[in-house]
């Protein structure tokens, strides 16, 4: 039956473990991390835990934007309360402190001592596959010369289920006075230690007890740090002639210090190269760029701690000392978060530790890209003092300025991207560009870009793509084989070569990027109804053999239903090509620009002109003309140098 009593008693217990659960905050790169590190504060295994996220963490982008966990975690009830059985028995002396009790065995032991005229026992049970108290041990220890009697059969009892960490009494023995052990107390000058000497007892003399001694040090003036566990011990175990302490001050604990979590690493030594999954160094990925986004945080100001005060044996205040505060190490392009100590990047960008302050570097100079630099990534601005050497890449979110030559590399930035010289591409060079490109000249390489293409010198051999125009105004201001796209304009000085030699095409008026996308899906459309058409020719074999046979062999059933079963996912592609390449045809038809080619010197046999899909191949040399489209031909016109005020560029790459 439920009585009131009983709820209360159960909700008194609830209420003690709920209590007993602690918490802690952790802030670490993985939710994996986290919880290790909360199983250290907590004392305990990462499965006895349960956390709340309070803010998810995030890998980032190859590294850019990493976010760390935050998390609240607790120790589950179920540790909790096995936690606390652990302490009891830790306490009755049935295991250490630093024993678990699902790990543990431990055999069972006993303890005999004489009391005034009493003889007790106290049993402690095994732990785990321990073995039992021997009762014939007890039995053999209890029979002594002085021993009046003693009671076997609650012996027997306390041996099989013990005596719950106290000493019961179990017989009597015939004292005498003069033979029991003597022991003094002794205190330090300092009031911090009080020991106890024991001189064993002779035969009928009585044992040292628990409360003689927590007598002896209350008599003289000891109030706090008893340590009830230490008395207990040396009651069990004697150490005869030898001090052993029994009771501490209880000593100060002065106040951590406040100091700086920092979110990034700091010491720029300890960034290694990027090592790949058989555990080789990729020495292009050297990591010594971290990047940051606005916004995220990059440090944080543990606050200090008050000291907690102590006391001696006699109860005289120890004063402990508070931790000390430390000012935040706020540089350049980072603010403070709302609780006045997490601090936050300004801006995106590298973060880096300056003089012992945190700065956010939305500009990354550098002398070169080389094997001393690695590849580089970053959120902001590059500026490239050198040579961009072949090999290496450069990723920006801003611009990307060369102030010397780029190899064989890859270079991608959200915004503008400036070349000082030239790129030689060597056919294995990659320039995708947010904004607009300026170089000197261009060989060998692959061009997209969002706006325009603006070059000094030339163009030669190389496949390039502006959603706007492609300039050429300089001295020479040629363009040499490869192919060319333009959305509204190309223009240059000359295109083509006498020699003939690399096939030259220039195409204007089209969107670049739709057109390929719109090549890619007729490609894969036409793989796509090849396989369809031999799918139809299978299934059609099979159906037949089936009409003839009426039941199809189990392999030919199968594989029937595979062939109908990829038909109609090949048909419902089909159906999505379809829709796509109308779409761009679409948006090709409705381009408002109908794009020109503007040359002011000589186009050269050869050379092929694509204005709206429609072509002229020159076969012969022309000179001064602007190629136009009109009533569905490309016409040749007289060359009028076209308005290109609304081009703007960096210093020493204007288009005029």
């Amino acid at each position: 039956m439920v009585t009131l009593d009983k709820i209360r008693l159960d909700m008194a217990e609830l209420q003690k473990l709920d209590q007993s659960v602690r918490s802690v905050e952790v802030h670490a790169d993985t939710l994996d991390e986290a919880l290790a590190d909360a199983a250290v504060q907590l004392n305990t295994k990462v499965s006895n835990l349960e956390y709340e996220v309070k803010e998810k963490g995030f890998d980032g982008f190859f590294g850019i934007a990493k976010r760390p966990w935050f998390i609240t975690v607790y120790q589950n009830a179920e540790s909790v309360a096995k936690s606390a059985k652990f302490k009891e028995l830790q306490k009755s002396g049935l295991m250490d402190m630093d024993e678990e009790i699902e790990n543990i065995d431990r055999d069972g032991e006993f303890f005999l001592h004489h009391f005034g005229t009493d003889i007790c026992l106290k049993v402690n049970l095994p732990v785990g596959e321990g073995k039992p108290v021997n009762l014939a041990d007890i039995l053999n220890d209890i029979k002594r010369p002085d021993t009046v009697d003693f009671d076997e059969n609650l012996i027997k009892k306390f041996a099989a289920k013990g005596t719950g960490g106290v000493y019961e009494t179990v017989g009597h023995y015939s004292r005498n006075p003069a033979a029991d052990a003597i022991f003094v107390v002794d205190i330090s000058k300092d009031e911090l230690k009080a020991t106890c000497t024991i001189n064993p007892p002779a035969l009928g003399g009585a044992d040292v007890s628990h409360s003689q001694i927590e007598t002896a040090l209350k008599g003289q003036g000891v109030v706090a740090g008893i340590s009830d566990e230490k008395i207990e011990a040396l009651v069990d175990r004697p150490s005869y002639n030898v001090p052993v302490v029994v009771a501490e001050a209880v000593l100060p604990v002065d106040g951590r210090d406040a100091y700086i979590a920092y979110n990034f690493e700091t010491d720029r030594s300890k960034m290694r190269a990027k090592e790949a999954a058989n555990g080789q160094v990729d020495f292009k990925e050297l990591n010594l760029i971290q990047n940051v986004v606005e916004g995220q945080p990059l440090a944080q100001k543990m606050l200090p701690e008050r000291g907690k005060s102590g006391k001696t044996l006699f109860g005289r205040y120890l004063e402990a000392k508070n931790g000390k505060d430390i000012n935040l190490p706020l540089g350049k392009n980072v603010t403070l978060d709302s609780d006045g100590r997490t601090i936050l990047a300004a801006c995106n960008g590298q973060v880096l530790l300056i003089n012992d302050k945190i700065n956010v570097e939305p500009i990354m100079e550098i002398d070169g890209v080389n094997i001393k630099s690695g590849n580089i990534t970053f959120l902001g601005t590059v500026i490239v003092n050198g040579n961009v050497e072949d090999g290496y890449n450069v990723k920006a979110s801003g611009n990307i300025e060369v102030n010397g030559e780029v190899g064989a590399s890859t270079l991608e930035s959200d915004g503008d991207i400036i070349v000082s010289h030239g790129i030689v591409g060597r056919d294995e060079c990659k320039i995708l560009c947010g904004g607009s490109l300026w170089a000197k000249f261009i060989q060998n390489s692959r061009v997209e870009v969002e706006e325009n293409v603006i070059v000094q010198d030339s163009i030669m051999n190389c496949e390039v793509s502006a959603q706007h125009r492609i300039i050429l105004q300089g001295k020479r201001a040629q363009i040499t084989g490869g192919h060319l796209f333009a959305t509204e304009t190309v223009l240059a000085k000359n295109i083509g070569s006498a020699g003939g030699g690399t096939e030259t095409v220039i195409e204007v008026g089209i969107d670049p990027r739709a057109k390929h996308r719109l090549e890619d899906l007729r490609e894969m459309q036409e793989k796509a109804l090849k396989e369809l058409d031999e799918l139809e020719l299978n299934i059609q074999t099979l159906e037949n053999t089936k009409k003839v046979r009426r039941v199809l062999p189990a392999e030919k059933e199968e594989s029937l239903k595979r062939f109908n079963l990829r038909k109609n996912e090949l048909s419902r592609e089909n159906d999505e090509f379809n829709k796509e390449i109308e779409e761009i045809l679409a948006h090709l038809r409705e381009l408002k620009n109908i794009g020109k080619v503007y040359v002011s010197g000589t186009v050269y046999a050869g050379v092929k002109i694509f204005v709206r899909d429609e072509k002229d191949e020159v076969r012969a040399n022309v000179k001064s003309v602007t190629f136009y489209y009109d009533e569905g031909f490309v016409r040749r016109g007289k060359y009028e140098k076209p308005d290109f005020e609304d081009v703007k560029g960096p210093e020493g790459y204007s288009n005029s």
